[in-house]
């Protein structure tokens, strides 16, 4: 079975959901999903996630997102951009977007945009856009917009964690943008362009990076189909555990193997110490851990609750022949480390 991640380029024209299923044909596989849609007109880096690293899309999901895109001002539309089909419900010429930016005095055009665009830097609220496919009373609400019915939506907590302009030539602007999950581009575009009193829409979207994927690695699904007909494919398929590099990684001895496999607590004595992916000799801080079993195959994701103390360390190894007894909390005085199951990526 394949298990990995493939870090793939949408192109424009497909959605998010046809992708995938493109590539569970192309790679014989069924279990596959993405980790954030991109809409149809948009392209850019869709991990894609295959056998056991599904369980991964959540926390994918969860990542930062970067985008650049490109904004038209003086122009509004029901979608917010300029996709095929939007509609149009208000549009200024170049000539009035220009003769609005004046307006401010002693600031220039370019000014004024790069002042507005930073006050939306930082934590908001954002108004989901009716075509999208949020839930409200149980329906999406595309679904309330193709009926020409507008509801009322609830701000969501979003972050822009940051909005760098790349250039201006109007009328359009190109920008880039780190925030988190949850936050719709296009809406951040027509709030800039309400804030400017021109309006806008977004003219096109390219996402760059999800989390450590970035659109410099990723794949088209051409190619991925190229290197799945000559089988180099496989090279590119990222492990499961290459996505928690930056975590602390332990190993269980081997009499507690049972224990991590079952995905039951561990305790500082279950844990080797040495050893390549141990990292018990410089103290565990508390947060996320990769765990190995005794012969070094990664079986998951645990998180730590306590340090383990240089002198802790000492009474662990002392207390080692306790071995599977201490899974049941035997010295947890003399080993408050508590480690537990967050995902379990075992392969059987």
């Amino acid at each position: 079975m394949l298990n990995g991640i493939l870090n793939v380029r949408k192109e424009a024209g497909w959605t998010s959901n046809d992708a995938v299923a493109k590539l569970r044909g192309v790679l014989h596989t069924k279990k596959a999903g993405h980790t954030g849609t991109l809409d149809p007109d948009a392209e850019g880096v869709l991990p894609v996630c295959f056998g056991s690293a599904t369980k991964l899309v959540g926390m994918l999901t969860d990542c930062d997102k970067e985008y650049v895109a490109v904004c038209r001002l003086g122009v509004r539309t029901d979608t917010q951009d300029l996709s095929e089909g939007s509609a149009v419900l208000g549009a200024l010429s170049d000539e009035q977007v220009e003769a609005v930016l004046s307006g401010v005095p002693g600031k220039t055009p370019e000014e004024v945009i790069r002042a507005a665009a930073a006050g939306f830097v930082g934590e908001q609220l954002q108004v989901p856009p009716m075509y999208s496919a949020k839930k409200v009373a149980g329906h999406k609400l595309y679904e309330y917009a193709r009926a020409g019915k507008t509801v009322e939506r609830k701000g969501v907590p979003v972050s822009i964690r940051e909005l760098e302009i790349l250039g201006i030539e109007l009328p359009r602007v190109r920008m880039r943008i780190r925030c988190s999950k949850g936050t719709y581009i296009r809406t951040l575009v027509s709030d800039i362009g309400d804030s400017l009193g021109t309006g806008a829409a977004m003219e096109s979207l390219l996402r760059t990076r999800v989390g450590e994927f970035a659109l410099d690695g990723a794949l088209r699904i051409g190619e991925i189909e190229a290197m799945a007909e000559d089988g180099t494919i496989a090279s590119h398929i990222v492990p499961v555990e290459a996505c928690f590099a930056s975590c602390p990684a332990v190993r269980t001895r081997a009499g507690a193997d049972r224990f991590l496999y079952n995905g039951n607590v561990l305790h500082a004595q279950d844990l080797e110490e040495g050893g390549e992916e141990s990292c018990c000799g410089s103290g565990l801080p508390a947060g996320r851990v990769r765990v190995y079993d005794s012969e070094g195959r990664f079986c998951a994701v645990y998180q730590a609750e306590a340090a383990i103390a240089a002198g802790a360390k000492a009474d662990a190894k002392n207390d080692g022949e306790a071995g599977p007894e201490s899974a049941s909390g035997t010295g947890a005085e003399a080993a408050p480390l508590t480690l537990r199951a967050e995902k379990m990526f075992l392969q059987n």
